[in-house]
């Protein structure tokens, strides 16, 4: 029996919906999630036009909304979107799919650019493991920063690297949307691009 790891992407190709913008308007609302983009819109538009950089749009972001919340409350907040909000915006396909490698004996792991912080509870209730982005804590409360980068592009590849011996499987599968999984689906012996659109 072949051994075989899948690596999937996780907003835009399992989400129909970005998790980090989701899980902003979850635990703010509606009005102060649209009044922080008006605000930071000089970041938002500096970071479209490849003025900074994805991790540091990011990182503002997360400052703006997040920074200074203790970590315990964070979590607690993580756990619940996860819980309540986010199965609705998985691509029934994508789970399928998902269900299908693991029934197969194939290990699925989530490689996101998103935190962790909100993606281990549904990793861990799908049966899946999970390297995603990891946020910065100072004296038990969210600072806002990234800690050291983010896990998007050519960072996915090194954090699969660093994590599994890829040589030991017989075959990689890459499942992604975006130009930012394109490093992380050329390791693959077969790649998935936009399959469940």
């Amino acid at each position: 029996m072949k051994k075989r790891i899948a690596f999937f992407d996780f907003d835009g190709t399992i989400t129909t919906k970005d998790s980090f913008l989701e899980i902003i308007k979850y635990c703010k609302g509606s009005a102060r999630f649209y009044m922080g983009f008006i605000l930071n819109a000089p970041f938002i538009i500096a970071w479209k036009a490849g003025l900074i950089s994805n991790q540091a749009a990011k990182e503002r972001m997360m400052q703006y909304f997040f920074g200074r919340m203790t970590q315990e409350r964070f979590n607690e907040m993580s756990n619940q979107f996860s819980a309540t909000a986010l199965p609705s915006l998985v691509r029934p396909k994508a789970l399928l799919e998902i269900k299908k490698l693991l029934a197969a004996g194939t290990e699925v792991v989530i490689v996101s650019a998103s935190a962790e912080n909100w993606l281990q509870h549904w990793c861990q209730t799908n049966g899946v493991q999970l390297l995603g982005t990891k946020l910065a804590v100072k004296e038990g409360r969210i600072t806002g920063k990234i800690e050291n980068r983010n896990c998007h592009g050519q960072e996915k590849v090194a954090r699969i690297r660093q994590a599994y011996d890829l040589s030991a499987y017989d075959e990689i599968l890459g499942y992604g949307d975006t130009k930012g999984d394109k490093p992380m689906l050329e390791l693959a012996t077969f790649s998935f691009y936009k399959p469940f659109r």
